[in-house]
């Protein structure tokens, strides 16, 4: 009975997984409360947005249709995500506490605020609280990040607050209170986020690749990386500036650095690894969309193809691969993706291309298009949201704080 009392328990030869420390530990850390709440919004609001687009679902709100679809993927699920991981990775960058306890609910609260303010007719209250949300981030990462002395993170205090700008003047344009396009904003919006992700990705995915493939030589050639992330800077100059035709040009010389840049992280050796393909195959969207975004600057294509390879293929892919890869590491479990995760790519990615690419080869099919790829990103988001629930909401295997 001693040798049986010590033998791991077993089921068809696996070892049964162990039992999750009980408890409730949503606000421990930032990424729990902010993916939590981004899977769960990912999923109803491009459902609710097909909805209005078919006219089952209309809205008199301030904020509704199109901009009111683009407004909160960027400005509610894209910000939710990144302040997630900021508030994760901050706290090990400068080794100071980010917020944690009441002070991270209350940044909850006031994005879900922001989040049911959009739907309602009151312009100046909704802006308020966008604002503030941004105004909450910054803090949220300023302080540790000064107290520190972490220089080479302060730009992203700088980045958190110019999304806030962005999303201000958005809200700016549609009240009336400021005469230029609200669309401007959105895409001033739309290349920050492009530039918070090609950051963090050129400093992840190689590492990430070479830790988990030996032999893998996934690099990092200095002139590249200047070239893709000096592009995608000009490219937000050219777009603050309203010059067009040079952003189309800045944009086909940022789809050629930036795919030479992904072709270095040895992307034919994580085809086994779905965590890992995840993020390869969701940064090459980065230069479809570039590409694209060039061919339309052009008037070769229609723009709103280029934004959702962005929007979809590479934001959407980017942030389902890091955070199923976070909450699974800060959480004290294995870093394997199992059947949902894999899904969970796969159907992100098939919405990627039905947006795109179906209206580029059959142009009558652009309403169908749209239905399918909202089914399919909603159903992914959907299955994210079940399978880390729990994950997102209980204490660390190992006991371990955070």
């Amino acid at each position: 009975m001693g040798i049986l009392a010590r033998m791991p328990l077993t089921v068809a030869g696996e070892p049964l997984a162990p039992r999750p420390p009980a408890g409730f530990a949503l606000f421990a850390l930032g990424f729990r409360p902010f993916y939590l709440l981004a899977g769960v919004f990912a999923a109803l609001s491009v459902l609710g947005w097909a909805a209005q687009f078919e006219g089952v679902l209309p809205s008199d709100a301030y904020v509704n249709g199109a901009l009111w679809h683009a407004h909160e993927m960027l400005f509610g699920y894209a910000f939710a995500v990144i302040t997630g991981f900021l508030f994760t990775a901050v706290r090990n960058w400068a080794d100071h506490p980010t917020p944690t306890g009441p002070a991270l609910a209350a940044a909850a609260a006031l994005w879900v605020a922001a989040r049911a303010l959009v739907l309602s007719p009151w312009p100046s209250i909704a802006a308020a609280a966008d604002a503030l949300f941004a105004i909450a981030v910054a803090l949220g990462i300023g302080q540790p990040l000064l107290a520190s002395g972490n220089r080479r993170n302060y730009f992203f205090i700088a980045l958190v607050l110019g999304l806030g700008a962005a999303n201000l003047a958005f809200h700016a344009a549609l009240a009336g209170w400021l005469r230029f396009d609200a669309r401007w904003a959105l895409g001033i919006g739309l290349d920050l986020v492009l530039f918070i992700m090609a950051v963090v990705a050129g400093r992840v995915v190689p590492s990430f690749t070479n830790n988990a493939i030996p032999g893998a030589d996934a690099r990092r050639n200095p002139v590249i990386e200047r070239a893709a992330l000096g592009l995608t800077l000009a490219l937000l100059v050219c777009d603050v500036a309203g010059l067009a035709a040079a952003a189309a040009v800045v944009a086909f010389a940022a789809a050629l650095a930036h795919g030479a840049r992904v072709a270095l992280w040895a992307p034919m050796r994580v085809l086994r690894n779905p965590l890992l393909w995840i993020l390869h195959l969701s940064y090459a969207w980065i230069a479809v969309h570039l590409a694209l975004r060039g061919a339309a600057g052009f008037g070769w294509i229609a723009p709103n193809l280029a934004t959702h390879a962005l929007s979809i293929g590479a934001i959407g892919g980017l942030t389902l691969g890091m955070m199923t890869r976070t909450s699974r590491g800060h959480t004290a479990r294995p870093l394997r993706a199992g059947r949902i995760e894999i899904a969970c790519y796969v159907l992100v990615n098939l919405a990627a291309v039905a947006r795109v690419f179906l209206p580029l080869v059959a142009p009558g099919a652009y309403r169908y298009s749209i239905s399918v790829s909202a089914a399919l990103w909603s159903t992914a988001f959907a299955l994210f949201t079940i399978a880390y629930w729990p994950i997102l909401t209980r204490p660390r295997l190992d006991g371990l704080p955070g």
